[in-house]
């Protein structure tokens, strides 16, 4: 059977950092708090990143929006935090919107608020279309 997991091996190191930034600080921390905290453990690992990527989406025709992503990673994998009580749609939305205009294929979607960290893989499915 064929593994379809994106990205497989990177996005599980990325998802243990992200374990290691909730258990070590726990749920109330704010995202720059845990940005500054992931930040230093990648570093430590020696994976290339960005942060706080800035671009400006064009899909809207009334204007331009600007946008920052929080970490891409590789020039591979969005990372996007959020320390909110819930996860809501349009984060979903967000990360997609990212994903399609920096034509990349894997977002992953973290909300450290929660008790038990659950990590979101967001696809893009254009991105098999332009590829």
């Amino acid at each position: 059977m064929e593994d379809k997991c994106v990205y497989k091996e990177l996005s599980y190191k990325i998802v243990g950092l992200l374990f290691k930034v909730h258990r070590d600080l726990g749920q109330f921390r704010n995202e720059k708090q845990c940005g500054d905290y992931f930040e230093k453990l990648v570093q430590e690992t020696g994976i290339k990143y960005i942060r706080e990527y800035r671009f400006e989406d064009h899909q809207y025709e009334v204007g331009k929006i600007r946008c920052i992503v929080d970490f891409i990673v590789e020039d591979k994998i969005i990372i996007e935090f959020k320390t909110k009580n819930y996860v809501t749609k349009e984060d979903y939305y967000q990360v997609k919107r990212y994903l399609v205009t920096l034509n990349l294929e894997l977002g992953i979607l973290v909300n450290f608020r929660q008790q038990r960290l659950a990590p979101k893989r967001v696809l893009n499915k254009m991105y098999y279309q332009s590829n």
